[in-house]
């Protein structure tokens, strides 16, 4: 028998951040008809955002990426608030990961596979969803990256 999503973690020495608290009016995560919509997960700390600004400019790629599977983890921290376990998780259906770039910056979804390639490593095939990678201009509290994703929930 495969080992389960908080097995894996514990087999890969992962650890969960605390779950998101909101800053606004919103909930971290939704759970309707059999999904679970987690709301967009920025990467802050004691000093506020962690790495703040535009990536190609102020932010390598490279940082980027790893912001990304950062925000990721929070996603699932959230989950696992929600759920009681992210073992409920059956399937990761959709991320969509939000890139602050500067112009002409065009690495949007090497960014992503830092969010994606970590939920792969927790779920196996049932963490490789459907992506979208997205550059845009600016992002709340000047952000780097912002992930979001749905998950397929029991």
């Amino acid at each position: 028998m495969a080992p389960s999503p908080s097995e894996r973690l514990r087999t890969l020495g992962i650890e969960l951040p605390p779950p998101p608290s909101p800053k606004g009016s919103y909930v971290p995560v939704v759970v309707h008809g059999g999904f679970a919509f987690v709301a967009g997960q920025i990467v802050t700390g004691a000093q506020g955002v962690v790495d703040p600004g535009r990536v190609d400019r102020e932010v390598s790629a490279e940082a980027a990426r790893a912001l990304a599977r950062r925000a990721t983890l929070q996603a699932v921290s959230a989950l696992a608030e929600a759920l009681g376990s992210i073992d409920r998780v059956r399937r990761i259906v959709r991320v969509g990961v939000f890139v602050a770039s500067s112009d002409g910056f065009v690495r949007q979804h090497e960014v992503a596979n830092g969010a994606t390639d970590l939920l792969v490593e927790i779920w196996g095939d049932a963490g490789r969803p459907a992506r979208v990678a997205v550059g845009v201009p600016a992002l709340p509290l000047n952000a780097p990256v912002e992930v979001e994703l749905v998950a397929a929930v029991e």
